[in-house]
């Protein structure tokens, strides 16, 4: 008796799951596609259309690169398998025939499931689109790598989608290899006798040998790839390849692509003729020369011949990590000079540097954002989130300022309805804006700029207060509907106004059905006071705004606020392109090892209007990225003139570049490969941790410059000392932005670090009982930031001092240090401090320069006060020589002193 099985056809599915399932995928695909158009609105509201357009159709590109190869190459296996094989295979031991299930109804299902995983393969790949713009877009570096000699820009804009492209053959293949074994299984050309034999159709065995193959095949093209992937290994003593790599992996990749090669083709000869042991002898020694060339020997390499000789084998390769590295960071750029840090700074010298003096700043981030809290959020719903550092002529006086925006904080509003966060509570109003060193009588800062509306005691003037866009909002809101829109409190009432700017979506009722559904709130649709007249704002802060249209770019975390000549607000936001496949530059975590600050945006924070600039025009992943998406990036002379007075270098690079170049000042490898010049940053002073010190913004004259100008300074230390080895700084002003000087202090000199001037501070027995004076009164005494400021050819520095009641958050400014040499004065003032330090009048109400033609006649007219605080000086820098054993200047501090006393007798 012959028993023939069949397979049943499937049951149909209930027409009303079917219904279900239908509506439930259009609810979706609207959902998901609500968020695409109205992204689409909001490029067009921008002006930049183009990013839109470009990236959606690479997408697709990428989808179909991806999707229809994995399609067709799965899809054509299975076909081949189901149409290969025996469509009957009899038992042996039974008298049973199993009937295999039919090729149409088999290939319907292989269709399906090739249609599907294309579809995840598809949907993977398209996030691949920028990999695909950057390779067919690539702009060289014109710098070729010291190994093979390729441009730079093969490894950042090429060699990551070859890398994505062996990974997704590999998992096609795989996929392929055992779909297609299930194929024959299913399709009974594998037959299985338990319990050793295991016999293969000669169709089933030939085609599932072939694709066995592939793998070795694809892993020639996957040992080039690893070729050029050594450059990015650290096994050395540096980043990139060393004397083991380069002596031991070269070859063995190199070997490794003929063994694969070879072992490819062995596969393929025993698919159709031929005996096991060939493909298996081959397979042995790719196995072995795998595991022995890519482990055992670099190891044995790297333990006995490199380790005991490492600084000789190693030299030419840390000689081309120095170079690499400080290429890609622009380390290279850096000008270098001597800084004698002398300590024979004066009077007369502090009255050449007033500008620097007046704008050194005693205002730290933190108290002042408590202060302006307190003072000038006026109302609950207000807060200040930071506080900027800017410069600005202020009356005709070249000043630094401090300047922080008032936003609307919204989940402080008294009452969070719907139409309060969404119509009526629409905008933060105004700025406060301060000089860096003034206070008043009560040791509250000054203000420029302050309340609601803003009252100005300078020359600069708000017109357009209103902050629709800043650095933080909620999700969305609309204007111009017949809801008030809340503009400004006034006493006990409130001042209300209607958005005439251009920035927002223009509504009508399709368009709020897709805001509705991106949003998912129904009340956008139901809400009477939003009419066709309306519009919807979002991506409200200015670093979404600056993100959609550069997703490419890392952004600076702080953008800053400038008060254009006309009155309205702008804001700042520095962009970085950076990667991590720089060949043999060192990698800092979180970056990368290259990174350019490469673009300024702006955005205006009543419309919402982006412009982007280019500040660097050399970087080649600009320039790609500005192939990629034309018209997006303007040259920086485009920027309005007012505006380029604002542009900063920001916190963010420089201290990037700080951090390399402690090590990556060192250019002679052998002072390289033994630390002997390591540097460090600075811990901050008084603060608990390690935490560095931030570089900070200040106004000065650079040592040999004729005047002062904005600069971004970070002091060094020598590698776990506390001594000051070199300060660093960055050019602000046109046309010298972007310039960097790293000043070096003598070696054979000792120069106090801030945290040695600290330490002084700490043991002055006049300040220590003062502060612990003020701290058992129910208040807390605030050290603010020691700055370093480099005046003439000498170090000053200045630390602010707070006092804030126990219960209150209203720090006030009360005392001002200043340390230099040997010498600490605490005072009031920062003027005081200094006259007790250096005598005499320093600071002028008015700023500048005393006359040259009035120096000689202010000179007689000094009184016997400041002759005396002179005769002083001497006498404290006398003994302080005499502590050190430099009788020579003992014995000229003596005689000034003698010189300053003698005065003060004549004078008598």
């Amino acid at each position: 008796m012959v028993d023939i099985r069949t397979i049943r056809p499937p049951t149909k599915l209930p027409r009303g799951f079917l219904l279900a399932l239908g509506l439930g995928v259009l609810f979706f695909f609207f959902w998901r596609t609500a968020g695409l158009i109205t992204d689409w609105f909001w490029f067009q509201e921008v002006g930049y259309e183009n990013v839109f357009t470009v990236s959606l159709v690479a997408q697709l590109k990428a989808a179909a690169f991806f999707g229809i190869p994995y399609f067709l190459f799965f899809f054509l296996n299975l076909t081949a398998a189901n149409r290969l094989a025996p469509q009957f295979q009899l038992h042996e031991e039974s008298d049973t025939i199993d009937v295999t299930p039919a090729k149409k109804p088999l290939q319907l299902v292989i269709l399906a499931i090739s249609l599907l995983l294309s579809l995840f393969a598809a949907l993977a790949g398209a996030n691949q689109w920028e990999n695909l713009l950057l390779y067919f877009n690539a702009t060289p570096f014109g710098v070729n790598d010291p190994l093979f000699g390729k441009d730079i820009g093969f490894y950042v804009f090429q060699l990551p989608l070859l890398s994505h492209l062996f990974g997704w053959f590999v998992s096609l293949n795989l996929f392929t290899l055992v779909a297609t074994a299930v194929v024959y299984v299913v399709r009974k050309a594998v037959v299985i006798r338990p319990p050793q034999i295991f016999r293969l159709a000669p169709a089933a065995k030939r085609h599932l040998l072939i694709l066995v193959s592939l793998f070795f095949f694809w892993g020639v093209f996957g040992s080039w790839l690893s070729l050029n992937e050594i450059l990015f290994t650290k096994r050395g003593v540096v980043f990139g390849p060393g004397y083991t790599d380069v002596t031991t992996q070269l070859w063995v990749l190199k070997a490794l692509m003929v063994v694969s090669a070879l072992c490819g083709a062995a596969i393929v000869a025993y698919a159709f003729a031929g005996r096991a042991l060939i493909p298996i002898a081959a397979v042995g020694a790719f196995a072995a020369l795998f595991i022995l060339g890519r482990g055992v020997y670099p190891g044995f390499v790297q333990k006995f011949q490199v380790v005991p000789n490492e600084i000789v084998l190693e030299r030419p390769y840390i000689e081309w990590n120095i170079k690499y590295t400080r290429l890609a960071y622009q380390l290279d750029n850096i000008e270098e000079r001597d800084f004698p840090a002398e300590e024979n700074l004066t009077r007369e010298d502090l009255r050449r540097n007033d500008l620097t003096i007046k704008n050194i700043r005693l205002w730290n981030d933190a108290p002042l954002l408590q202060t302006y809290s307190q003072l000038q959020e006026i109302r609950t719903y207000y807060k200040f989130l930071d506080v900027d550092n800017d410069r600005y002529t202020v009356n005709g006086e070249y000043r630094q300022v401090m300047i922080s925006p008032r936003e609307l904080h919204y989940p402080s509003l008294p009452s969070r309805t719907w139409i309060n966060e969404h119509l009526t509570y629409t905008h933060g109003y105004g700025v406060v804006v301060g000089p860096v060193n003034r206070v008043t009588a009560e040791g509250l800062p000054e203000f420029f700029i302050k309340d609601i509306p803003p009252v100005s005691t300078a020359n600069l003037k708000v017109t357009r207060p209103e902050i629709y866009y800043g650095e933080t909002s909620n999700e969305y809101v609309f204007v111009r509907t017949k809801a008030p829109e809340f503009d400004y409190p006034v006493g006990d009432k409130n001042v209300y106004s209607t958005y005439d700017g251009k920035g927002g979506v223009p509504l009508s009722f399709f368009r709020k059905l897709l805001f509705a559904a991106r949003f998912g709130s129904v009340t956008i649709l139901l809400a009477n006071e939003i009419t066709d007249e309306s519009r919807i704002m979002y991506y409200r802060t200015a670093r979404e705004r600056v993100a959609k249209i550069a997703p490419f770019a890392r952004l600076e975390g702080d953008p800053y606020l400038v008060i254009t000549p006309e009155g309205r607000l702008v804001w700042f936001v520095d962009g970085y392109t950076m990667t991590d496949r720089f060949p043999y530059s060192e990698p800092l975590r979180n970056v990368g090892n290259y990174v350019r600050n490469s673009f300024k945006a702006l955005v205006d924070a009543y419309d919402g209007t982006v412009q982007i600039y280019v500040s660097d025009a050399t970087d080649p992943i600009l320039q790609t990225y500005a192939k990629i998406f034309p018209g997006v990036f303007k040259p920086l002379e485009e920027m309005p003139e007012p505006l380029q007075k604002h542009i900063r270098y920001p916190g963010g690079m420089l201290g990037i570049q700080a951090h390399m170049f402690r090590a990556y000042h060192m250019q002679d490898p052998q002072v390289f490969y033994n630390k002997e010049d390591l540097w460090a940053i600075p811990g901050r002073p008084g603060r608990s941790g390690e935490q560095e010190m931030d570089p900070y913004y200040t106004i000065m004259k650079l040592p040999g410059e004729k005047k002062e100008e904005f600069i971004m300074l970070v002091p060094f230390t020598p590698s776990r000392k506390d001594n000051m080895a070199a300060w660093m700084a960055v050019r602000c002003d046109m046309p010298n932005y972007g310039k960097l000087i790293a000043y070096q202090f003598p070696k054979q000199k000792l120069v106090y670090g801030p945290r040695q001037i600290d330490a002084r501070i700490d043991q002055d027995a006049e300040i220590s009982k003062q502060l612990s004076l003020w701290n058992q009164r129910g208040s807390q005494a605030i050290r603010g930031s020691l700055l370093a400021i480099p005046i003439e050819k000498s170090i000053l520095y200045v630390q602010p001092l707070y006092l804030s009641a126990e219960k209150g958050q209203l720090p006030e400014l009360k005392r001002v240090i200043v340390a230099f040499g040997n010498m600490i004065a605490m005072e009031e003032t920062l003027e005081q401090s200094l006259q007790r330090i250096f005598g005499g009048e320093l600071i002028r109400d008015r700023g500048g320069r005393p006359p040259a033609e009035t120096a000689a006649a202010e000179a007689r007219q000094r009184t016997d006060r400041e002759m005396a605080l002179e005769a002083l000086q001497h006498y404290r820098r006398a003994q302080e020589y005499m502590k050190q054993g430099n009788w020579a200047a003992y014995g000229e501090e003596l005689r000034k002193m003698d010189e300053a006393l003698r005065s003060v007798e004549r004078r008598k």
